[in-house]
């Protein structure tokens, strides 16, 4: 367990889920940074006795320090807000205190004090500045943060375009803040997204396939180049079963399983819930008149049944914000063992680089190469 401490006390925190053997911490230097600065600032401390909104609070620190000003948390992660749930626990401090929101969720109608943990994605970023405008207002403190790799000449743009007049601080510790001006006068245009597109023959079965995508999901305006082959090499079965797309993204996966085969059951899962929507809207659009399919936002195949499974399709993350890590493939290999029935198999896409086969191996004690190129493999794991 590691500790972080603020102006508001000293928080036990972790991430989700908790790995004795992760080194990375819960909280990083722009956390600091923004906690030092609402703490007192060049103008003293932050009035923060009004409506706060802290958007992608990555683990739960930001809202865990502030939990005495009853704060708004909207994140897209699922792991965030269970990271969250069970910091605010290990430290003592009330559920209530913090309320949770996913990016799907309505927006808060009033916000005082909008805290912004810059995502990965400008787009994610711009969806969200566009969905909670309506409720900033000319007093609105609204205060930025992230890496000085995470804040770039877009970032301060479209914190301008959609809010007001924004600056950003000296770098400290690698880390930097974004200052906006609230101007009530800006015309407020509503979020592009989502956005689609339709495949190509280069989609192999799938194309001519529509492709729905919500704001922050991988590749939302392309099909991404490891998707691509692993469409052009999925297991060619029909006459039912349940199939899993694992880390379903916009659902393209699990969308050409079943329109390939009209008899099988399919499930999308995802921790993020820009990607189960995006999942959501690409199977409607496909799937014809009638056709059910499970979403779940949740942790891997952790809400799946064990040995209820027959297929699970996955295109493993290797990244967890700005670290590069196996974690979360090497969770989903071994829920997918659990979760499938004797003779079930899991096909994986990845770099060859990543070694996905030795970490198979181990857990399945067999692994296959289905097809390959000098960038991407296609591996096929059966539970004995």
């Amino acid at each position: 367990m590691k500790r972080f401490s603020t102006s508001w006390g000293t928080f036990d925190l972790a991430r989700f889920p908790e790995d004795p053997r992760d080194r990375l911490f819960a909280w990083d230097a722009a956390d600091e940074y923004l906690l030092r600065h609402l703490a007192g600032g060049d103008d003293g401390p932050v009035d923060l006795s009004g409506d706060v909104v802290v958007v992608g609070d990555r683990w739960g620190a930001l809202v865990a320090a502030l939990a005495a000003h009853r704060p708004t948390q909207i994140t897209d992660s699922f792991l965030t807000q269970q990271a969250t749930r069970a910091n605010l626990d290990r430290n003592g401090v009330p559920a209530d205190s913090v309320r949770l929101l996913s990016t799907r969720d309505t927006p808060p109608e009033r916000i005082d004090v909008l805290l912004v943990r810059v995502p990965k994605s400008l787009a994610l970023l711009e969806d969200q500045l566009r969905r909670l405008a309506p409720a900033v207002h000319a007093g609105t403190t609204v205060v930025g943060t992230g890496k000085v790799t995470e804040i770039h000449t877009s970032t301060l743009k479209l914190f301008e375009d959609v809010l007001g007049p924004t600056r950003t601080s000296l770098a400290v510790k690698k880390a930097r803040l974004i200052f906006c001006s609230p101007d009530p006068g800006l015309v407020r245009r509503p979020s592009p997204w989502p956005i689609e597109h339709t495949l190509g023959p280069d989609a192999g079965p799938a194309a001519g396939l529509t492709v729905v995508n919500h704001a922050g999901v991988f590749c939302a305006d392309r099909l991404d180049i490891g998707t691509r082959f692993f469409l052009n090499h999925l297991p060619r079965r029909r006459g039912g079963g349940r199939v899993v797309d694992l880390g379903c993204g916009n659902g393209v996966l699990g969308t050409a399983a079943a329109v390939a085969d009209p008899d099988a059951q399919v499930l999308f899962t995802d921790e993020s819930h820009q990607a189960v929507a995006s999942a959501r809207a690409t199977f409607r659009a496909n799937a014809g008149e009638g056709r059910t399919a499970e979403f779940v936002v949740g942790d891997a195949l952790s809400a799946v049944a064990p040995g209820s499974v027959d297929l699970v399709l996955n295109n493993p993350p290797f990244h967890s914000h700005q670290a590069t890590t196996d974690t979360t493939a090497w969770r989903m290999f071994t829920g997918a063992r659990r979760a499938l029935r004797p003779g079930g198999e899991l096909w994986v896409v990845g770099n060859r680089h990543l070694g996905y086969h030795v970490k198979l191996r181990r857990i399945f004690g067999n692994c296959e190469v289905v097809a390959g190129d000098p960038k991407f493999v296609v591996l096929r794991a059966v539970k004995r």
